[in-house]
């Protein structure tokens, strides 16, 4: 299987999961909003931008022989895997990690939640490009928490990692080592929570490749969360840098672009620094 010809079908078949936890049900997109409880721009942005959401499997112990997970906050009976297909919109497009997170704010169980994002039709055909493309497809995953004032309810506990797979930012050797590790005999075994952990895991090492252009997974929690503190640290230092580069272009005064590009030159540095922890 080649990156060129990556596909959310075959994407899933790298996981490898058995067929007893097999669903493939569609859901109704208003449960979705439901239980999300978005405000009327994210229900929108739901009605507007979700064509069809599948749910492919239930990972139980009893249908992939891996024990659950209980501790004071967290209970893992359940990881969820589905497939979301966005609709062709120039607003839904932009918007992909904002609807990841509406997604997994309204599933109980950790997810593991693959989004299509389609190409319009329209824009394929003016940038010259065939039909049958491949598809964008990012890769989402947020652990879960009960609420601390209601046991009866879960919350997403720390960030919602996602990213966008196999464009220009990974190489090949990036892509077909994050589709090696994929596998569920491949992700630990201990509980439901370190299953999902794992996979975690690996989807940090493609987000840390993209910037370091080097797929290397975490040799122990430490290193893994020291990774994530600079993955953050990086997704930081660029918001700043593309804010600065705005500026200085509107700038009129020669000695504020100056002033401005010094810094720009310093938080990249900066940028480069942090890179070479992750």
């Amino acid at each position: 299987m080649t990156a060129q010809q990556i596909t959310a079908e075959n994407l899933i078949a790298a996981f490898d999961l058995p067929g007893d936890c097999r669903v493939d049900q569609r859901v109704n997109k208003k449960l979705l909003i439901e239980h999300a409880t978005p405000n009327s721009s994210d229900k929108r942005l739901i009605n507007d931008g979700v064509a069809q959401i599948d749910w492919l499997a239930a990972l139980k112990p009893n249908t992939i022989g891996v024990p659950e997970y209980r501790d004071d906050v967290r209970d893992y009976l359940e990881i969820a895997v589905l497939c979301v297909a966005l609709k062709a919109d120039a607003d839904v497009q932009a918007k992909p990690a904002r609807l990841a997170e509406l997604i997994h704010r309204a599933i109980p169980y950790p997810t593991l939640l693959l989004l299509k994002l389609e190409e319009n039709s329209h824009e394929k055909a003016r940038q010259g490009k065939q039909q049958n493309s491949q598809q964008n497809l990012m890769l989402s995953m947020a652990h879960k928490r009960l609420a601390l004032n209601d046991a009866d309810k879960v919350i997403l506990d720390g960030d919602v990692v996602a990213v966008t797979l196999f464009d220009d930012a990974c190489t090949q050797a990036v892509k077909d080592d994050f589709l090696q590790t994929l596998a569920l005999r491949r992700q630990p075994q201990a509980t439901l929570h370190a299953l999902y952990q794992g996979w975690m895991d690996k989807l940090l090492a493609l987000q840390a490749a993209r910037l370091s252009g080097a797929f290397q997974i975490a040799d122990s929690p430490e290193q893994a969360a020291a990774r994530r503190a600079a993955l953050r640290q990086c997704s930081d230092l660029q918001t700043r840098i593309n804010s600065l580069r705005l500026a200085v272009g509107k700038e009129r005064q020669m000695a504020r672009q100056v002033a401005i590009n010094l810094e720009i030159n310093k938080l990249n540095d900066e940028l480069l620094q942090t890179i070479s922890m992750i």
